[in-house]
């Protein structure tokens, strides 16, 4: 029995993928013969292969094929693969005859089209005509089935070819293991490397690489480390794309000690670390708070002789913000400036929302007009950034024309943008103008999320509008739509508010029954309420309840 085959057969019972009865060559394609639309340089390029491929179809003596093969193959390496197979139409109707080379470089452009079809009606022609097929043609017709996500097709191909004598190479089963991997099949891709060390192919550093990538993808990451000790033990010696993909693992998982240990020993097997290892690193260690080693670590590289890049100094801003520190993430900000590194609209877009987390909208306001003075282009993320800072310094007016000036900038405002201005107009008691902005919002397509919807329930429940904090709270019950906690809990306090006491408790009810659990605040809101207004009875059996539900700290809901 061939490995492929009860690989194939494990991962589905669909019949295998048969060779088919291949119409004539070449079929009709039912897509349109045009031209990519590329950067100028290379649509000049396209046009002067083309042109010398027409005038070689219209000298008196044809060139051999060979000379029409440069060009056809060139054009694929273009990735001009409709142009290729136009060409080559043209070459069928001049009476000029296909040679096995082209038919291969035909099933390479079909294969990069998702046609797979015509792909294996190339395949067809290459059998009708007396040739053999090679590994070449076989690898590129199961590389682009895993392309298409047919990975099964693919896997039934290859039982198909091998049973009838083909031999598979390093790129063969490549394609298959990367294949596997891509649709999360990673531990059948184990059962494949397996398979593949009984047969005369041996498995090499890339097919590991492949799977220790899809392990580290899937958080297997102990799995992953298992075949790179495996690797040592059989004499395959792991890569710098080895380590980079383990330590990214064990960065993902947070365990650092794991990460730093295999860079260790990964300094000692004399294999550099470029910048790609170093910042990924220095971005855990940030994501843990430990912006201190991070910034060690940078220093580290830089002795090392390797130079880091906006990325590098990008993740340690954003470490020093995420911990409050703005004015370090400055200094490092005016440091990549002086070592020659420019920041990008990502760097920007990370100190102005430090700084408008830490109420210096100003400062960050300058950074937008650098930005524009440099003639970069800030995106949504910046405007959003401003925009909520403002909002939460009571700017609205300032806020509302950014939102101005990001439209006529060709920037869209997103829900983001509309919800950081909606919810200050709400707290501000601009219930009228809220209102109008969430209508223009729906509008615009623009889909409100919860956070939308709860700051407008609670800016109407808080200026007295309850009767239409009720209708848009009963919208969305009526919509089923997934209410959350803090939804739910802000229209039972504009229900207690009111001494609405029975709607509330109803609502609690409710809430209880769509399957979302009070918490702490939703119980405290109503037991205080029923303490000022002397429901005593009520408010201690819900006490009771909360201490049921272990939900009750040190509260004080008598105030005293």
């Amino acid at each position: 029995m061939s490995f492929s085959f009860s690989l194939s057969r494990r991962l589905s019972s669909s019949p295998s993928l048969p060779i088919p009865n291949f119409p004539p060559f070449l079929p009709n394609p039912t897509f349109p013969l045009c031209f990519h639309s590329q950067p100028p340089s290379i649509d000049n390029v396209v046009d002067d292969t083309v042109s010398q491929f027409s005038g070689m179809l219209l000298v008196r003596h044809t060139p051999p094929i060979i000379e029409f093969n440069k060009i056809l193959g060139s054009l694929a390496k273009m990735k001009q693969y409709l142009t290729a197979i136009s060409l080559s139409k043209q070459m069928e109707v001049k009476g000029i005859r296909a040679n096995f080379v082209t038919l291969n470089i035909l099933i390479n452009c079909f294969c990069h089209l998702g046609q797979m079809a015509f792909s294996f009606s190339v395949l067809g022609k290459i059998l009708k005509l007396g040739y053999q097929p090679d590994t070449i043609t076989l690898n590129t017709l199961m590389k682009g089935l895993c392309l298409k996500g047919e990975v099964k097709k693919s896997l039934h191909f290859h039982d198909k070819v091998v049973a009838q004598g083909f031999q598979m190479d390093h790129v063969s089963y490549g394609t298959l293991l990367n294949g596997l991997c891509k649709i999360g099949e990673t531990r059948c891709a184990v059962k494949l490397l397996r398979m593949i060390e009984d047969r005369s192919t041996r498995p090499n550093v890339v097919m590991y690489n492949t799977i220790i990538d899809g392990l580290c993808k899937d958080k297997l990451v102990n799995e992953a480390y298992d075949l790179y000790s495996e690797m040592d033990a059989r004499g395959i010696f792991p890569d710098a794309i080895t380590y980079t993909t383990l330590i990214y693992g064990f960065c993902l998982l947070g365990q650092l000690m794991g990460a730093f240990s295999l860079l260790d020993e990964m300094i000692l097997k004399n294999i550099n670390p470029g910048v790609y290892i170093y910042n990924i690193l220095i971005n855990a260690l940030c994501k843990e708070g430990n912006v201190k080693e991070a910034k060690n670590l940078l220093a580290v590289m830089t002795k090392e002789g390797i130079k880091p890049g906006v990325v590098t100094y990008s993740t340690l801003m954003d470490g020093y913000c995420l911990v409050g520190e703005v004015q370090n993430a400055k200094q490092i900000f005016h440091a990549m400036v002086q070592m020659g590194v420019n920041p990008n609209v990502y760097s920007y877009n990370i100190m102005i929302n430090g700084l408008c987390k830490c109420k210096r909208v100003d400062e960050a306001m300058n950074l937008l007009r650098e930005m524009l003075h440099k003639n970069m282009v800030p995106d949504t993320v910046t405007y959003n950034s401003l925009i909520d800072g403002l909002c939460k310094s009571g700017r609205i007016t300032s806020a509302l024309n950014l939102m101005n000036e990001m439209h006529h900038r060709g920037q869209p405002a997103d829900v983001v943008t509309y919800t950081s201005l909606l919810d200050a107009l709400c707290k501000n008691q601009n219930l009228d103008k809220a209102t109008a902005l969430f209508m223009k919002m729906k509008e615009r397509g623009i889909q409100p999320t919860m956070y939308t919807y709860t700051a407008l329930i609670d800016g109407l429940c808080k200026g007295g509008r309850l009767k239409n904090a009720q209708e848009l709270f009963q919208h969305l019950l009526v919509k089923g739509c997934c209410i959350d906690v803090w939804t739910y809990t802000v229209m039972i306090s504009g229900l207690c508010k009111e001494g609405m006491f029975d709607e509330a408790l109803a609502i609690k009810s409710k809430m209880e029954d769509n399957g979302c659990i009070p918490n702490a605040v939703t119980f405290e809101i109503i037991i205080r309420s029923l303490f000022e207004k002397d429901e005593n009875d009520k408010a201690e059996k819900l006490l009771h309840e909360m201490i049921a539900k272990g939900l009750l700290g040190f509260r004080n809901f008598h105030g005293e």
